[in-house]
Order: C-alpha cells, then sequence, then structure tokens
C-alpha cells in the first residue's frame, strides 16, 4: 500500500497579495516621486532659460583713437597704448591680429577687429611711418593702399561685475570654426552627439572607481552633464548632486537641441583666473590666453582651451607651459583619432608654438574718473543692470592723455616737495593734492581726470568733489562781465585803497607792492592786479559780475572779495566755464558717456554735445586775446622756460594765503586746468605760476597730437587798431610812437582821431627822434 504524499503548506494568499500591494505602491510612490522631482527641475529649468542666461559685465571703453597724415604724436605714449591694448611685440612684420612692431620711424601693427556700436572696425595690417615727431603716412601692408585716416579700437577701462566676478564674452556656435568646436568634443565628450545626455557605461566606470576609492573621485560627465552641474548645481561631489545632474541632463536633452546645449556650454564652462576675475566662456579664455576672438583661434590654440576645461589651473600656459603643450597634443592626437583632423594638420599644430598673450590681471584705469562715470551711469541704470546686462559703455577719456595727466601730477607734486621740503608731509592723509581735468572746448568731452596724487590712498575725488576757492583765476570773469562797457584801452585806478564788504572794512593788496599806479584792462588781467580788478569790477557793478558768473555756473555773491575769487568753486565747474572762451561763447556740458550699447548691439544710450551760447564769438575772442597777453607777457609767461612755445591763452589763480594755486591753459583744441594744495587749507609758500603751472606744461609737452599750433579766427563784430597810447582815441601821425595796437568790439571802437596830437613840424621831428632811438641807424 502506498504511502500518501505529504502536501506542501502555501503561504496564505492574503499575504502575497499584501506584499505585492506593498511593492506596487512602493513603485508608485517612487514614480510618482520621481515624476514630482522632474517637474520640479523642469520648473527651474525653464525659470533659468525664460529669463537672462548669465549675468554679463558691462565692459566700460575710452574714447577711439583716431590717426591722420600730418599728426603730431608722442611715440612712446602711443606704443604704451598699443601695449595696453594687448598688441604684442614681433621681430617680424607682424602676421595676426594683435601684434606690433615698434621702431624709431615706422610703427608697425595688425589692427584689431573690433566690433560694437558705433564701431565697425576690420583686422588689417598697417605702417604708420613717423618723420619728424609727426604721421608722414599710414599704408596698407597688404594692398599698398594709402589711408588717410585710421582708428585704432578703444581700451577696455574697467568692467562693472556681478556678485561671482564672472568675465564673459559669448560666442556662437555658427559662427565658429568646426575645429574649435571639435576640439572640445575630443577633449570632453566626442559621442556627444550619439548620446542623450547620460553614458551609462561612463556612469558604471565611475561607480566602481568612487566604490574603490571610497568617495566620489570621478565623474564620467558627459557635456550635458558638466553644463547640468555648473549651470544649476553646487560644486559639492554628493551622490544626490550626481543624481540631480543626472536627471537635469536628461530633461536638457529633451527640452533642447544639440546645438543648443553645446553653445550654452561653450559660454559657460570655467577656463581659470584672470586675478580675482573668473574667466567663463571660450569667448573670454580665446581673448585672456591668446588676446583673439573665438572664431580666429588657430587649431593649435583651439585644442590647448579645449585641454584647459579638464584642469584650467594646472594646464594654464600662464602656470604650466610645458603641462599646457602635453595637453593640447593629447587632444589634438584625439581630434585626429576622430578624423577630425588630418595627418598635415595633426602634425602642423603639434609642431606650432604656443604663445599667450602675456598675462595682464585686471586693473580698474583711470579711477577718479572711472568714479564719475559710475555715479553718472547708476542714475541712469540700476546697479544690478551694470553688473549684469552686458553694456558696453563707449566714454569720451583718451588714455593717453589720462596717462601723460597721471604722470604730470605724480612728477609734479615730487618735484614740489623736493623744492620746497616744508610741503612735505608723512601722514598720506596729509600730503599735498593736486586734481587735473582736461577737456574738449567746443563737445566737453573729458579727455582726462585725476582727483589726487593716489587713489589707492584717497578716492576723495578733488576734481569734482572739492570746492576750492579760485583767486585770481575768476578774474577774466570779471573782465568779460565789463567788455560791453569799457574798451579793452580803459585805464584803470590800481592805488591802494579801502573797501567795505559785507559791513567790514577790507584793504586789499597787489602781489607786488611796486605795481603801477594805473593799467590798462589788459595790462591788469595780464598782470593779476588786484586793486585795478577790483575798482573794475566796482564800476561795472558787482551785482553784473556776479550775474555773469552765475550764467557761467559759478555761484558769486555780489561782495568786492568776490571779484578776486573769495568764494568756493570745483574744478571741474570752473573748467566747464573756462570753455566758453575757446569754444568762442558757447558753454558745452561736460560729458564723460559718450553711448551705451547693449549685448545685442543697441544702442540704450547717446550723449553728445550740448551746448548754451552765453557770448558773442565776438566776445570770446577778445577774451582769448586778453588771455594769450597773460602768457606772452604776464603771470604765465614762464610757460615759455617750460617749453610751452605754441599759441596758448591761460590764467594763473592764487587764493588767499597761497592755500589754492591755479593754472588754467587752453588751445583752439584742448583745455586743461590744475588745481594745486592741501586738503586741509594749509596755506603754502606757491603761485598759480610755481605749483600748477609747471605740471600743466609738462602735460601739454606730452601731447603734441593736441597741439596744431592755430589761434582763433577774428570774427565780424571785432576790429583792431592801432591807438595812441595817451588820449585812446585813432592814431595819428604826430601820435607816434606812443601809440599801440588794440582790439575793439565794433559797438566799443574809437571814432575820432586824437585831438592830442596833430601832424606839426615838432610833432614829426618829434616822431623822427623816437623812431631814431628805436632803430639804430635810422
Amino acid at each position: 500500500m502506498k504511502k500518501k504524499a505529504k502536501k506542501k503548506k502555501q503561504p496564505r494568499s492574503w499575504f502575497r497579495r499584501l506584499i505585492r500591494r506593498a511593492v506596487l505602491y512602493a513603485m508608485g510612490i517612487l514614480v510618482a516621486s520621481l515624476a514630482l522631482y522632474a517637474l520640479v527641475l523642469s520648473a527651474r529649468i525653464d525659470e533659468r532659460f525664460a529669463g537672462r542666461l548669465w549675468n554679463l559685465p558691462s565692459h566700460v571703453y575710452s574714447d577711439a583713437t583716431l590717426l591722420y597724415t600730418g599728426q603730431p604724436i608722442n611715440h612712446a605714449l602711443f606704443v604704451e597704448k598699443l601695449k595696453r591694448l594687448g598688441y604684442r611685440e614681433t621681430r617680424s612684420a607682424p602676421l595676426l591680429p594683435g601684434q606690433m612692431q615698434s621702431g624709431q620711424e615706422t610703427i608697425s601693427i595688425y589692427r584689431n577687429s573690433f566690433k560694437a556700436s558705433p564701431y565697425d572696425q576690420e583686422s588689417m595690417p598697417v605702417t604708420i611711418r613717423i618723420s619728424d615727431g609727426h604721421i608722414a603716412a599710414i599704408t596698407r601692408r597688404d594692398t599698398g593702399a594709402t589711408l588717410g585716416l585710421l582708428t585704432i579700437e578703444p581700451e577696455e577701462l574697467a568692467l562693472y561685475f556681478g556678485p561671482n566676478r564672472e568675465s564673459r564674452r559669448l560666442v556662437s556656435l555658427n559662427d565658429l570654426p568646426p575645429y574649435v568646436v571639435h576640439a572640445v568634443l575630443s577633449a570632453e565628450d566626442h559621442r556627444f552627439y550619439e548620446h542623450r545626455g547620460v553614458v551609462v557605461t561612463g556612469i558604471l566606470r565611475a561607480l566602481w572607481t568612487n566604490l574603490r576609492e571610497g568617495g566620489i573621485r570621478q565623474g564620467g560627465s558627459t557635456i550635458t552633464q558638466q553644463l547640468a552641474k555648473n549651470y544649476f548645481l553646487t560644486p559639492e561631489r554628493t551622490l544626490r548632486r550626481k543624481v540631480a545632474e543626472l536627471f537635469i541632463a536628461l530633461l536638457l536633452e529633451y527640452k533642447f537641441q544639440k546645438n543648443d546645449i553645446l553653445e550654452i556650454y561653450l559660454n559657460e564652462i570655467y577656463f581659470g583666473q584672470k586675478g580675482s576675475v573668473s574667466v567663463n566662456g571660450l569667448g573670454e579664455a580665446a581673448r585672456f590666453y591668446f588676446n583673439k576672438e573665438a572664431k580666429t583661434l588657430s587649431i593649435s590654440e583651439a585644442a590647448a582651451l579645449a585641454g584647459l576645461i579638464k584642469a584650467p589651473n594646472r594646464f594654464s600656459p600662464y602656470a604650466n607651459p610645458a603641462l599646457c603643450r602635453e595637453r593640447r597634443n593629447t587632444v589634438l592626437t584625439a581630434m585626429h583619432r576622430q578624423k577630425w583632423l588630418t595627418d598635415q594638420q595633426l602634425n602642423a599644430a603639434a609642431a606650432a608654438a604656443l604663445t599667450p598673450a602675456g598675462y595682464r590681471a585686471y586693473r580698474r584705469q583711470a579711477p577718479y574718473f572711472m568714479d564719475y562715470v559710475t555715479d553718472q551711469l547708476t542714475r541712469l541704470y540700476p546697479r544690478e543692470a551694470l553688473n549684469s546686462q552686458g553694456l558696453s559703455i563707449f566714454t569720451t577719456i583718451d588714455t593717453q592723455v589720462q596717462a601723460a595727466a597721471e604722470d604730470a601730477v605724480a612728477k609734479g607734486l615730487g618735484r614740489l616737495e623736493t623744492i620746497y621740503p616744508e610741503l612735505k608731509r608723512t601722514a598720506s592723509d596729509e600730503r599735498l593734492q593736486a586734481a587735473l581735468i582736461v577737456m574738449q572746448p567746443k563737445t566737453g568731452y573729458i579727455l582726462a581726470m585725476v582727483g589726487g596724487r593716489d587713489y589707492a590712498r584717497t578716492q576723495l575725488n578733488r576734481a569734482i568733489q572739492a570746492r576750492r576757492q579760485p583767486g585770481s583765476a575768476f578774474k577774466p570773469f570779471v573782465y568779460l562781465s565789463a567788455l560791453d562797457t569799457h574798451p579793452l584801452t580803459t585805464v584803470l585806478d590800481n592805488t591802494p585803497r579801502t573797501y567795505t564788504g559785507e559791513g567790514t572794512p577790507w584793504t586789499p593788496k597787489n602781489f607786488d607792492d611796486n605795481a603801477p599806479a594805473e593799467v590798462t584792462m589788459r595790462q591788469a588781467l595780464a598782470q593779476s592786479q588786484n586793486i585795478a580788478t577790483i575798482n573794475l569790477a566796482l564800476a561795472v557793478g558787482m551785482d553784473r559780475v556776479a550775474r555773469t558768473a552765475r550764467t557761467f555756473g559759478l555761484s558769486v555773491k555780489p561782495y568786492p572779495a568776490a571779484a578776486l575769487g573769495a568764494f568756493e568753486v570745483t574744478p571741474l565747474d570752473l573748467a566747464r566755464a573756462y570753455c566758453a572762451f575757446p569754444a568762442e561763447g558757447m558753454r558745452p556740458q561736460a560729458l564723460s558717456v559718450k553711448e551705451v550699447v547693449n549685448d545685442m548691439g543697441r544702442v540704450l544710450e547717446s550723449r553728445h554735445a550740448e551746448i548754451s551760447a552765453l557770448i558773442s564769438p565776438a566776445e570770446a575772442y577778445l577774451m582769448n586775446d586778453l588771455l594769450r597777453t597773460v602768457v606772452t607777457s604776464g603771470t604765465a609767461q614762464s610757460l615759455a622756460r617750460w617749453g610751452v612755445t605754441w599759441p596758448t591763452a591761460g590764467k594763473t589763480g592764487t587764493s588767499n594765503d597761497a592755500r589754492d594755486t591755479w593754472f588754467v591753459g587752453y588751445t583752439p583744441d584742448v583745455l586743461a586746468l590744475v588745481w594745486v594744495g592741501f586738503d586741509d587749507n594749509a596755506p603754502t609758500p606757491l603761485t598759480g605760476a610755481k605749483a600748477a603751472l609747471p605740471i600743466w606744461a609738462a602735460l601739454m609737452n606730452s601731447l603734441p597730437q593736441y597741439v596744431s599750433g592755430n589761434w582763433f579766427s577774428m570774427p565780424p563784430g571785432v576790429s583792431r587798431l592801432t591807438v595812441c597810447a595817451e588820449s585812446k582815441d585813432l592814431a595819428r601821425t604826430g601820435c607816434c610812437p606812443r601809440t599801440t595796437d588794440e582790439i575793439f568790439l565794433d559797438a566799443r571802437a574809437p571814432q575820432t582821431p586824437c585831438r592830442r596830437h596833430t601832424c606839426t613840424p615838432s610833432a614829426l621831428k618829434q616822431f623822427l627822434e623816437g623812431v631814431k632811438n628805436i632803430v639804430p641807424g635810422f
């Protein structure tokens, strides 16, 4: 009899169902969680890409430099400017953009391209021939064509950075040569166009390495994953961040085309440091390492930059040239392996020298001027816009003038402290200071601004923030007030007397105790006679003098002491007031910014010369002629000893106790103002002619391009007449040799001949005797 088989005990069906449901619920929760997580990430991606992709720093540029045949040129300053622009010296004629070769008689450059409104400058090789300190010819080396005018691109002065201090220049994938893209793909992800954002084998290989090493050591990242990490995630190496990276990479591949992802990557990836500034994106890297646009990189340079991505600081051509070349060759070999380079291209690129542009850490130029520009810009744009919207801000500054101005101030103050040891102070905040402003009179463009001797020690911009007494530098406005009523031949009383101003007696003195008792208006201004000036102001009326000053932007109360500049003014306001004289009566607005252009090339702000007609061209001509006498035979005649021999007008100024010393001088093309003094108003033993004038002369001697040697043409409404020196009427033969030539407004010109001297035999004899004394052997 068979034994009955023992039946196996089956688990209860309800328990199996419970387990199955639990698993399904868990999977559902996991799927739902992942779906929700993906939705959250997708929303983050959409939000990130809906706005501005990057915070782009705004670039502040100088004005462009114009060169033309016949122009005087400061050879040394021009070469220094080219070097600041990043031009590299070569032993032979430049073959690539950004190269230069300088000699005594020629400067050859391969001009960079520069395209940003209002500039559309193509790269081209040119030779500038120099003869006797002037540009003799400008020639294109590739075509042999003679150029009448050459523009040199603006110089970068500063950048407005966001909180991360990232510098970036955007590039378009369509503008890049194929080998630039292939270099990056070979170095980072040669299967980029084949996968969907994640390569499983790479992840597994990285996972095995990380498990073996006991931590996150290897990423196995594709370009899409790198973009996800750099663009959306923090840099820490954790499993959680890696999971997020995978999800974002998959979503990026789902939402965007491959070319879009690659272009964003090329503009985002980190390429190293420029001092404290992060170099991000291929465009900025090409400029920093090779001073080129990304689209003009050679195969060798493209491979070197692609090799940097793995470890920018380690493979930098600045830090480790040998390692950089080794890494470049590795990338070139990978490009060849992918059939992206021929044998010939590989060999040529591997043999090519790898010469970086030369490390230049970020440095803000013209710091006082930049503070002034920043203050003006923040009135137009929020600080966040300046830090993030990639604006191109074109200013009026001429960097050659700025460099000359800074040098003149530094050397001029040092010279004064050497000659006058009592001026030397040990504490940095007590040292002798200066301010210097250079302007184009007809446009109001500020060409240079120096607000002190050392910006690092004090940021007080004395050019615009310090209010100082102009002293005798104000006197021209007193004489201007009198032109309608007093011809320049008017004789002024110059004897000391006591005046009452603001209820108290006041007895001013002339600088020279032996000053003549009577002087003409021309003589009084040329010699800066105080008492004659006060008497003229009182004759005209201090109310009228004050109105003239206010018209020119100077706040003056109608007290006699104001005629000698006993009130306060900023150097910039005084410089702008003086501009009306060389600008033929038109006072311009002081301009520092010409145009603001956004990152799409659209002009957001355009500033042009804004001028106000204050006086007639005839009156301006008389003032120019008067102020030229100050230079030829007055308080500024020492300019000739400092090498200033071209036609110049100007006025010295010294306030009470020489607390403020000034010189304002100009030609038809340029005006410069210099102030020297102590911040605490301490007195000095100096005058404007001793302190400020030599600094002005040193500046102008460095700027031959602004010295044409021309003078103002006489406008309608002005006559030059010969008058009797005694009667001030039209001269007759009998007046000789006591005659003088003078200019007059037609409305104030003398109409009648001199009645004091007639042509009698005795008068004629007296005339001949006078000529005999003047001309020996007559």
